[in-house]
């Protein structure tokens, strides 16, 4: 059985070897040493001491499989992303020109270079190996999160935004970065995903376009991949459309990936998701559910199978459930049926 936890230095080696695994345009997950040391201490100082409110904090959960000890994925919630360095998106547009005179209305499609979601609460780092892709696994990665957010909902923005990876190939080439880089930059795509990655986001500024990027303009290539998402991330988008999540127009400015967002109260999760009592024994009738505890530094989360008590308001699970959980009779879990 998977179980979700905070990351912890012991992760590390396994971390990097995710990295790895994870391949081009996964810019969460640089294969760099020290930025990867940086988001296991970003994490573990978030989880020390539960902040008052929202903050630039990082909480960075792995997937741990109960039997062998193995980790075999990553999730990651961002409480606030774009306020100590920029978080740059395009916002897909029109313009209009027309002449009443000439008879002559042409409606064009704009990209425009924006930060719009400075501030907004992310959903990112989802990695799952390809020898656990199977069964809840996935669902359980994605679904986690949104626990913790409605458990600890005061941490966190209204607004929660996923970026999706965009198109590339196998060697890490994206279409849309083709273009740009043709125009304005002198860089192949793997650098720039790979300098993004380790926070160097300093040319972005100095070699952007700085005024919007009419979609005609573009090659082909370039414009079939607007708010397209990479073959290995659709199921991913598949399960947050499922929640809620939509797409605004937003795209990933290397890649042109599309960036979906939901209200935090308005996510299926978080909106149907409660608190019960735990009461280990043998459930009858039980049914799988997505239940975590409901503590901020010790979080654990899995699917497993419980009975609820509606009249006692009990969640009844058997004593290796409570185990994994880290839980006791008594305790507070938080529960949705899936």
């Amino acid at each position: 059985m998977l179980v979700i936890r905070p990351i912890e230095q012991r992760d590390f080696p396994t971390l990097k070897q995710i990295a790895i695994e994870s391949g081009h345009g996964f810019t969460s997950l640089p294969v760099n040493d020290e930025l990867l040391q940086n988001k296991i201490d970003h994490s573990m100082a978030s989880f020390a001491s539960q902040p008052a409110g929202k903050g630039e904090c990082l909480y960075f959960f792995v997937a741990e499989d109960s039997d062998t000890g193995e980790v075999l994925g990553t999730t990651a919630l961002d409480a606030a992303v774009g306020l100590s360095s920029p978080f740059y998106t395009y916002l897909l547009g029109k313009q209009v020109h027309s002449s009443r005179k000439l008879g002559i209305y042409n409606v064009v499609e704009t990209l425009t270079l924006t930060n719009d979601y400075t501030g907004v609460s992310e959903l990112c780092t989802l990695f799952l190996r390809e020898k656990a892709r199977a069964g809840l696994n996935s669902r359980l990665l994605s679904k986690c999160r949104f626990l913790f957010l409605a458990e600890f909902s005061e941490l966190f923005d209204h607004r929660i935004l996923a970026e999706m990876r965009g198109v590339s190939d196998d060697n890490g080439n994206s279409p849309f970065w083709s273009w740009l880089q043709e125009h304005f930059f002198s860089m192949d795509f793997p650098t720039v995903d790979y300098l993004t990655g380790i926070g160097q986001k300093g040319f972005i500024a100095d070699l952007m376009p700085k005024y919007p990027i009419y979609v005609n303009l573009l090659s082909k290539e370039a414009r079939a991949v607007i708010g397209k998402t990479h073959d290995k991330t659709r199921p991913a988008l598949r399960l947050l459309e499922e929640e809620g999540f939509a797409w605004r127009g937003y795209v990933d400015i290397f890649d042109a990936g599309p960036s979906v967002e939901c209200d935090l109260k308005h996510i299926r999760t978080v909106r149907n998701s409660r608190r019960l009592t735990v009461q280990t024994g043998h459930p009858v009738q039980a049914g799988k559910h997505l239940i975590s505890n409901t503590r901020f530094n010790g979080f654990r989360a899995l699917i497993g199978d419980l009975a609820v008590d509606e009249e006692k308001a009990q969640a009844v699970m058997t004593p290796e459930v409570a185990r994994l959980l880290k839980v006791e009779d008594g305790d507070t879990v938080r529960v949705v049926e899936m």
